[in-house]
C-alpha cells in the first residue's frame, strides 16, 4: 500500500465522518439555520449546507475508489478554503491547545489534498 492510497483513505473517513453523522443528528440544518442564515446567505443556508456536506460525501466516495480525484479534491479545497474565510481565520491557527477552531485542520486536509492531487510534484508531463 503507498502513502497517496493511505491518505485518500484517511481523507475519505475525515469527509464522511465530518458530513454523515450531521445528517443522522440535525447538525448541517443547525449549521445552515443557526450559522450560514445568520451571516448572510438566508434564505440558502440548509441548502448550502446540506450542499458542502454531500459534496463531502461524494469527494470522499470519488477518492476512495481513485476516480476523478483532482475534480474532488479541487471542490473540497474550495470548501476548505471558504470554512476558512468564513469560520475558522477569525479564530486564529490552532484547532484546539492555543486557542479554538482554527485554521491548522483546515490547511493540513488542504496540503494532504495537494499531495494526493500531485503525487510527484507539480511537474508538467
Amino acid at each position: 500500500m503507498n502513502g497517496i492510497l493511505l491518505l485518500r483513505i484517511a481523507v475519505t473517513i475525515i469527509l464522511l465522518t465530518h458530513s454523515v453523522f450531521g445528517m443522522f443528528d440535525n447538525g448541517i440544518n443547525d449549521f445552515g439555520n443557526l450559522f450560514l442564515n445568520q451571516i448572510g446567505f438566508a434564505p440558502f443556508g440548509v441548502f448550502l449546507a446540506w450542499s458542502i456536506k454531500l459534496s463531502h460525501v461524494v469527494a470522499a466516495v470519488l477518492l476512495l475508489i481513485n476516480k476523478y480525484v483532482k475534480f474532488a479534491s479541487l471542490v473540497t479545497i474550495f470548501v476548505l478554503i471558504m470554512g476558512i474565510v468564513l469560520v475558522h481565520f477569525k479564530e486564529g491557527w490552532f484547532v484546539v491547545g492555543g486557542g479554538r477552531n482554527g485554521v491548522e485542520y483546515n490547511f493540513l486536509l488542504i496540503i494532504v489534498l495537494l499531495a494526493i492531487m500531485y503525487p510527484n510534484g507539480f511537474k508538467k508531463n
